[in-house]
């Protein structure tokens, strides 16, 4: 079995193809289900994400994400290097980017690059493949109408996977799909967007530059609201991010009274990873819309 040090050589050399001498790796970020290593080398600098999830293409497809990410908006997406599997560790190697502070147009630039990420389009709702948001399974059958994706791909899947983990009862469930038939009416008509697809605050970070940089993607072409009501959730996005997205894609009014229609999915997947201090905003939802 390797030790710790020659996990990360190995996984340097099967991402740079030659062998790298290690200087030195610390810990810098640490969540519930992955861990980030600032890897110094004789290569340069890399940040290495680590998990054990027994889902073995889970860091595999963040790093397609990325790559989708990069190519559809001018703002600053890492660069990915490698990922794969060592000893029991799933890995995905990528450009190190210390964080900075954000420069006096921040909000303004990554308004516009989440517009231009939006403007990316195709035919349906969905994605080629299937990925994950953090470390649950996100299925992107390709659909033609919203509706029907958003009911099929998002909001039934987790809604059962909490039924079945006792999370809520059966009322609640039967209730909760009773939102189903409204969604049509409140849903503005819209053609796919490339979305982030998990736009919180913590997955925006400021280059040393101060300029913003997307970080852990769950992308699929979605409704673009999508995104917009994710940022609205947990809050820390400046009113300047709006105005800068909607000067080049205004919504369509009413956007307030439907955001937290959109809110059900993060919701849901925060119940179902971290338990039921996330249900009352999920019943507030369906309280407003099922009488």
């Amino acid at each position: 079995m390797l030790d710790q040090h020659e996990i990360y050589e190995q996984i340097l050399f099967e991402s740079l193809g030659t062998m790298v001498e290690l200087k030195s790796a610390s810990l810098v970020a640490a969540g519930n289900h992955n861990q980030g290593i600032r890897i110094e080398s004789n290569s340069g600098i890399f940040f290495l994400k680590l998990n054990f999830d027994h889902e073995r293409d889970i860091l595999y497809k963040e790093a397609e994400g990325l790559s989708l990410i990069r190519k559809a908006t001018f703002l600053k997406v890492p660069e990915t290097y490698g990922c794969g599997r060592v000893e029991d560790y799933n890995f995905l190697l990528s450009e190190f980017i210390p964080e900075g502070k954000t420069k006096h147009d921040y909000w303004e630039n990554l308004g516009l690059g989440l517009a231009h990420l939006h403007l990316t389009s195709q035919n349906e709702f969905g994605l080629e493949n299937d990925n994950y948001i953090a470390s649950i399974h996100q299925k992107n059958l390709q659909t033609a109408n919203w509706v029907d994706f958003y009911i099929e791909q998002r909001l039934e899947p987790l809604i059962g996977k909490a039924y079945f983990d006792r999370l809520i009862p059966l009322e609640f469930l039967k209730k909760f799909q009773e939102i189903y038939p409204k969604l049509e009416s409140n849903f503005p008509k819209e053609k796919p967007s490339l979305v982030h697809g998990d736009l919180w605050s913590g997955n925006v970070i400021a280059t040393p530059d101060g300029e913003p940089c997307f970080i852990d993607p769950a992308v699929y072409f979605g409704h673009r609201e999508m995104d917009i009501a994710f940022s609205r959730l947990f809050g820390g996005f400046d009113s300047k991010f709006y105005e800068s997205y909607e000067s080049v894609l205004p919504l369509e009014l009413g956007f307030e009274d439907r955001m937290g229609l959109y809110n059900l999915y993060p919701l849901l997947v925060h119940l179902n990873l971290f338990g039921v201090a996330y249900l009352p905003g999920i019943e507030r939802i369906i309280n407003r819309f099922v009488k």
